[in-house]
């Protein structure tokens, strides 16, 4: 007998931006799996007898290898249990949903997407800006800021990252974004563009630290050993 799994989508932490039906099914489950950042207050929404599993992973710590944790979730499912994989922001964005998705149709499971809030639109949201702007800002790029060993990702494409009317939002960077700024200071964007750090969005931990490409790197020194994203674009001037 299959259950079914319900990719579900937390948002950046906060409960209250947890989508009605993200909300139903994380209260319908009969096991959850969270990452890390889903976890706190948004797993007191599950029942109580519902079976709860940490599978998150974090750069510098012991973590479940992906192949476990898909393995967990298709064995969950087999059983014939309703599967919440609650994953931080919005689940599609570089959550490695994908792998997940292939497990499950290997196994003949159904399954589900549920979107969120991402934490890029988020940390916009609370610093009172938009992430683009007529004229100025017309496009906005994700990129995430390491590769699988956890350095910068040696195929990004750095002439568009410095293209000056964008917003540009760097997922996962903290450790990496000293080497990418020269890369991009190089490339032609300037040292002065306005940059801001996002740390914890959302959470009773949020800061927000104001800074330009060229002197993010003193901010980071200082960064709490928490989820950050890097936003930087002409947006980011004057917050």
């Amino acid at each position: 007998m299959s259950g079914f799994v319900s990719f579900v989508s937390s948002g950046p932490g906060d409960p209250e931006l947890l989508t009605l039906r993200a909300l139903k099914r994380i209260e319908a489950a009969d096991a959850v799996l969270f990452d890390d950042l889903s976890a706190g207050p948004i797993l007191a929404h599950a029942r109580a007898d519902a079976d709860l599993v940490g599978v998150g992973k974090r750069a510098g710590r012991v973590s479940p290898k992906q192949d476990q944790v898909s393995r967990l979730l298709v064995d969950y499912a087999l059983s014939g249990a309703k599967v919440v994989r609650l994953k931080s922001g919005d689940s599609g964005l570089f959550g490695r949903l994908e792998e997940e998705i292939d497990a499950c149709r290997a196994a003949g499971i159904g399954f589900e997407i549920v979107p969120g809030v991402t934490s890029a639109s988020a940390a916009a949201a609370a610093a009172g800006i938009p992430l683009t702007r007529r004229l100025t800002a017309r496009r906005v790029q994700f990129v995430t800021g390491h590769d699988v060993a956890g350095g910068l990702p040696d195929d990004l494409n750095i002439a568009a990252l410095a293209d000056p009317m964008a917003t540009t939002v760097i997922f996962m960077g903290k450790r990496t974004f000293a080497a990418l700024s020269l890369k991009l200071i190089a490339a032609g964007l300037p040292p002065d563009m306005p940059a801001l750090l996002a740390e914890s969005v959302s959470t009773p931990d949020q800061r927000l630290t104001r800074a330009t490409v060229a002197t993010l790197g003193a901010a980071l020194a200082d960064a709490h050993d928490g989820p950050a994203l890097i936003l930087i674009g002409p947006l980011m001037e004057g917050i």
